[in-house]
């Protein structure tokens, strides 16, 4: 197999860019980009470090970022596996970039930015659920804001296929396959429950 090796003969494999694909894109959160972003309950948070990549699925049962200003979006750090990949990277290369999803809209909203990392009191208590806090909260500023076109969504039928997960390997299975001494029967059955106490 051969691969690409320079920028030239990767770009002429393809037409120019689309006019509205740059033209859209604004360092600012605008009004209509400030709506679309205050829907979306759910992204996907994307850093780099010496380790490589990451990509990070943060979701609230209300807008998951909150709009400080034109600028600036605050994203708590809520309970999860305590792995801090995503933060960890954040510390040593701030260059981040996020993916919001609303479900039913097949555009997705992109920002690429600068992240920093804070566990200032006012900030973390400024966030709160059912009386729990974020140990931390990661503080964004934009640098590109656009929409991605509908096309992948469209093509994946993301909001309208159903019965995809049926036969998939549970979280338990996955584990078990690592750890052939882990119960992941009992994993999978009392997880609801068990993240019930913990989602935040």
């Amino acid at each position: 197999m051969k691969f690409i090796e320079d920028i030239d003969g990767l770009e002429t494999l393809y037409d120019a860019a689309v006019p509205a694909s740059l033209t859209k894109v604004t360092p600012v959160l605008t009004p209509l980009y400030r709506k679309w972003i205050n829907a979306a309950r759910f992204v996907i948070l994307s850093t780099v470090g010496p380790e490589g990549t990451d990509g990070s699925p943060r979701g609230d049962d209300g807008p998951v970022v909150r709009i400080v200003d034109d600028r600036t979006l605050w994203l708590p750090d809520w309970r999860g596996n305590n792995r801090i990949d995503t933060l960890r990277n954040i510390v040593r290369d701030g260059r981040i970039s996020l993916m919001f999803m609303v479900p039913g809209c097949n555009n997705v909203v992109r920002i690429n930015g600068q992240a920093r990392i804070t566990a200032d009191e006012d900030a973390r208590t400024s966030f709160d659920q059912r009386g729990k806090h974020p140990r931390s909260v990661i503080v964004i500023k934009t640098e590109e804001v656009y929409f991605q076109c509908a096309k992948a969504v469209m093509r994946s039928g993301l909001w309208t296929r159903t019965g995809d997960a049926e036969g998939l390997p549970t979280a338990g299975d996955l584990i078990k396959h690592m750890d052939q001494n882990f119960d992941g029967a009992s994993y999978d059955s009392g997880y609801a429950e068990y993240a019930k106490g913990r989602m935040w």
